[in-house]
């Protein structure tokens, strides 16, 4: 059984992600730790979409040590540091996450992030049978 998004006709929402997702028994389960804009060589982006990009080029980067991809992805954590990089940081994520079933997804606004200078972190959750 492959993983089931659920986006029910009585729950309201728009954009490319899903309402629920539900894995299927026996299937492993991979937890990607908050990626943030720092390359391999431990270089901060200078801008947010650098940064957003740099993000989840890490998510993959880590779901493949795992032999995972980007598909098999059900749900996204997403902390953004101004509201103001919600549209570039869809930009960024539809690079990578282009077509449906879109994983569940969570925004949130926060304070600050580990570093003054990161203004985006993103978590995931993946699944393969």
């Amino acid at each position: 059984m492959a993983i089931k998004f659920h986006n029910p006709a009585s729950v309201s929402f728009s954009g490319k992600y899903s309402l629920g997702g539900e894995v299927p028994a026996g299937a492993r389960t991979f937890y990607v730790s908050g990626q943030v804009g720092v390359d391999s060589n431990g270089k901060l982006q200078p801008t947010f979409e650098g940064q957003a990009v740099q993000a989840w080029k890490n998510i993959g980067e880590v779901l493949k040590s795992a032999g995972m991809a980007y598909e098999d992805i059900v749900k996204v954590t997403v902390f953004l540091t101004d509201s103001r990089f919600i549209a570039p940081y869809r930009e960024a994520r539809d690079q990578f996450i282009s077509r449906p079933p879109y994983p569940a997804s969570t925004l949130l606004i926060v304070a600050g992030l580990a570093d003054p200078g990161m203004l985006v972190e993103v978590e995931a959750v993946a699944v393969k049978s």
